[in-house]
This record gives structure tokens, sequence and C-alpha cells, in this order.
């Protein structure tokens, strides 16, 4: 009984920790012998590259059926979301508020504006065509160069006095801010139905109605900028804008105005996206 409860020496576990490591009487590695490591590690070896041909091969197959231009699956609204610059969002959504005296105070939305812009400069452009059709710009081919497809341009110029070539300063320091208006991409939408969609922007207030100036002429989305086919097939192509130049805000008072892309195929009633196919924001122009 005391044979079978005697504790080993730390030299004698060393010795059969040793002796399980290598085995110089059986030629043993580890319990094993040499050739049936080999057998193990090629048959892991094989194991291992017939899983990663699969996995190869299913990721090809995947690809293989997956539209580069357009993706499979497109969670898309019905229509597009409208966006505001500057995109000044303050504790109770879009604000612009401000102090005509204090240039601190409006500075940072002409900057803003600015920045915005620069992406719809002449340089930045020069990679896209000038377009004049009064349709959509269907296109079947690739003929852009690097297999791509054209797109149309759209420079600041085109905003007329909210372009900030005309008044530096975007109508901040006179009162009568101008505001860019945006449409969101949605690949293959064709806006309006035919009809150039437009924006309108109205007062929520019980306020005399808005004085609004509208860049391009009529505030309206040119037809040839649609359909848009996706970054990879049109990598230059720039959303077209409508400024909107507020003339009669009144001074020491807030309004909350609205702006809608009117035009067939585009809702603005949604009411789990308040920005889709409009924005809302207010205005506060302070003396």
């Amino acid at each position: 009984m005391a044979t079978l409860n005697e504790k080993k020496t730390c030299s004698q576990r060393m010795e059969n920790f040793q002796r399980f490591v290598w085995n110089p009487d059986t030629g043993q590695l580890m319990g094993r012998t040499l050739i049936n490591w080999v057998w193990i590690s090629l048959y892991y070896v094989a194991f291992y590259v017939v899983v990663t041909g699969l996995f190869a091969l299913s990721i090809f197959s995947l690809m293989m059926t997956l539209n580069p231009y357009t993706p499979d699956y497109q969670d898309r609204l019905k229509s597009p979301g409208v966006t505001l610059r500057p995109d000044v969002y303050g504790e109770k959504g879009l604000e612009i508020y401000y102090n005509v005296s204090e240039e601190h105070s409006w500075e940072g939305f002409v900057k803003t504006l600015q920045k915005f812009l620069s992406g719809y400069n002449e340089t930045a452009q020069q990679a896209n065509k000038n377009c004049y059709r009064e349709g959509y710009y269907f296109q079947k081919k690739f003929d852009a160069p690097n297999h791509t497809k054209h797109s149309c341009k759209f420079t600041q110029e085109m905003l007329g006095n909210c372009s900030g070539l005309v008044d530096p300063n975007f109508g901040f320091s006179e009162g009568s801010p101008c505001l860019i208006i945006k449409m969101n991409r949605i690949i293959n939408f064709l806006p309006g139905n035919g009809t150039e969609p437009r924006v309108n922007c109205t007062t929520l207030d019980d306020e005399s109605p808005l004085d609004v100036q509208y860049y391009p002429r009529n505030g309206t989305f040119k037809l040839h900028y649609f359909p848009y086919y996706g970054c990879k097939a049109q990598p230059s192509y720039s959303n077209p804008l409508v400024a909107v130049k507020l003339l009669n805000v009144p001074i020491n008072k807030g309004i909350h105005v609205v702006c809608r892309v009117v035009g067939t195929g585009i809702t603005s009633d949604n009411p789990h996206d308040p920005y889709e196919g409009k924005v809302e924001f207010k205005v506060c122009i302070k003396a």
C-alpha cells in the first residue's frame, strides 16, 4: 500500500517527461514513431488544402454571379433622401442661427459651403462632359475612358448668385443666406417621370410666404444627370444641386422652413424618415 502511494521525486518526473518526449528504446517522439508523425502531418496538410480550395471555389463562384456595377440587393427608399448644406445640427435638428453683425457667427457656414463646392469647380469637373440634352441620359455602353460611363458636368457657376463666385459670403453678411439642396443618389432611379423635379421651399409658420430665389433657374434638377449607374461605372459623377437664397427672413425671429423636391416618384410624407424627399430646418437671423 505504501508503494502505491509513494510520491515521485522531481528528478523522476523530469526523467519520465524526457522519456515521453523521446523514447530511445522504441524510437517514439511524444508517443508516436516518426512515420506516424509523417502520416498525421500529411493528413492535416491535405485536409486544410481541400478546405482552403473549397472556400476559394465558393468565393469565386459567388463573385462570378455578382454584377460589379449594380448591387444585387439594395435597401433603397421609394424616393431619395434630401440633404442641406451647410449641415449644422443643433439640439432640435438642422439650425441656421447667426448674427449679421458678428462675422464669427456665420463664417463657419461660409467655409462649409466653400469646402463643399470645391468639388464643383472647373478643375474637379474636368473629367465630366458638357450635357445639353433635355431628357434622361441613358448609356448602354461603357464608352468613357477606363471602361466607365460618362458623367455630366455640374459646375458651381451654375448656382449663380449662390455660387460663391459672385458673393464669397453666400449672402450671410447681408441677411439673405444661400443654402444648398442635394438629392441623394439611387442607382437607376429616374425622377420626375420625364419632367424635371424641382425644389420648393416654404415656411411652416404662420408668416408671409417665403421670398426665395432658386439657382439654377426655377430650382430644377436637369434630367441628363439621371440615371446614376453607380460609383464604379461613374467614378467622377457629381450630384446636381439647387441653391436657395432666402430673401425675406424676418430679423430676430426664428422661422421653420421645409424644402421639398417635387416630382413624380418622389415622396415626402414618410413618417419613418423625415429626410425622404424633403429637408426641414430652422433659420434665425439676428442683427
